[in-house]
């Protein structure tokens, strides 16, 4: 089922997700609708707050980028109470979207190295380093588990700059291609 992405301005992304247990009720449904979600607003990210839910769940679809990164190919992954250990390595800028603030891109410095711990689909526990395009995803969508977004990450000028675009998000004003959840609605 798709469900509405939760637009900039709603609390909930805001806040810090909790942790889930093991019985967490319907999980398996839940990550094949946030695939669905975000397959069809065409991001390669989502996390839970995302659909309104103050939970560390994320999911991760690289797949539709390895025509240009092959090492990606079928990499379609989900982190369940996911905590970033350790950010390490150089600090690179690249342009992030995100789809909780449709139609804002800004360059975001994050280290290309990280240390992840989490449970995968089937509750196995994983702990590892990750680097490269995949530790900027994780450190993008592990943000909102975090209750942050990427234009945290911005100089106070460039926040002035978009501040437009945001106060229309808190109007209701949200325009893109897939459902969302605003502040006014």
């Amino acid at each position: 089922m798709i469900l509405p992405i939760y637009v900039y301005g709603q609390p909930v992304l805001r806040q810090v997700a909790e942790d889930i247990t093991p019985d967490y009720p319907n999980l398996k449904e839940l990550i094949q609708d946030m695939f669905e979600t975000m397959d069809r607003a065409e991001g390669v990210g989502l996390a839970a707050p995302q659909i309104g839910l103050p939970i560390r769940v994320v999911v991760i679809d690289l797949d539709v980028l390895s025509e240009d990164m092959p090492e990606y190919k079928g990499f379609r992954k989900t982190y369940i109470n996911a905590h970033i250990l350790e950010v390490t390595g150089e600090e690179v800028s690249m342009e992030e979207g995100c789809l909780s603030l449709p139609g804002i891109h800004e360059s975001v410095k994050r280290g290309n190295k990280i240390r992840v711990k989490y449970w995968d689909e089937e509750l196995v526990e994983h702990e590892e380093v990750v680097e490269g395009y995949l530790a900027r995803v994780m450190q993008h969508e592990f943000d909102h588990l975090e209750g942050k977004m990427f234009i945290d990450h911005l100089s106070a000028l460039r926040k002035q700059m978009i501040k437009g675009k945001l106060n229309a998000m808190l109007k209701g004003k949200a325009h893109c291609n897939y459902k969302v959840k605003t502040v006014r609605k």
